[in-house]
C-alpha cells in the first residue's frame, strides 16, 4: 500500500463492468464515500428493465447497499448527479429520486449525454460523507 492509499478501501459489487473496465463501485477515502456511476442492472442476475422508473429504482438499490458497505446511507449523501440520454426520462423518475433524497436534500446536477450500453436511460453517481447525516 502506498502512503497516498492510507485510508483509502475499494467497495466491488461483482459486476462484470468492474472487473472488464478498472473501476471500483465505490471508494471510501477517510469519512468521505465516493459512489461510481451507477446503473439500473440487477448485478445479480444481470438484467436491466426497458422502464426508466424501475432502473431508477434499482441504480438505487444498487447505491444504497455501497454506501451500507461503506458505512453511511442516504442521510450522508452531499451530492447527486443524475446522467441521462434522454431528458423526457427524468421528470417520470422525480418520486422515486424524492424518496430517496427529499429529505436529506444534497446538491444535485442532471446532465444529458450517452451512456455505456443502449439500454441504460439512467446512471447516478453519488458523493456521501459518513456521519453527516445527523445533521439532516
Amino acid at each position: 500500500m502506498t502512503k497516498r492509499q492510507v485510508g483509502r478501501r475499494a467497495i466491488l459489487s461483482g459486476a462484470v463492468f468492474e472487473e472488464r473496465i478498472g473501476y471500483a463501485r465505490a471508494v471510501v477515502d477517510g469519512d468521505w464515500v465516493h459512489v461510481s456511476g451507477t446503473t439500473g442492472f440487477d448485478y445479480a442476475a444481470m438484467t436491466i428493465s426497458e422502464d426508466v422508473v424501475e432502473q431508477a429504482e434499482q441504480c438505487l438499490r444498487n447505491v444504497g447497499a455501497a454506501l451500507e458497505e461503506a458505512g453511511c446511507s442516504f442521510a450522508d449523501v452531499v451530492r447527486v448527479r443524475y446522467l441521462l440520454p434522454d431528458r423526457e426520462d427524468f421528470e417520470p423518475c422525480w418520486p422515486v429520486l424524492r424518496r430517496y433524497f427529499g429529505e436529506v436534500r444534497p446538491a444535485a446536477t442532471m446532465m444529458m449525454c450517452g451512456l455505456a450500453d443502449p439500454r441504460m436511460k439512467i446512471e447516478i453517481e453519488v458523493y456521501a460523507r459518513r456521519g453527516s447525516g445527523s445533521d439532516v
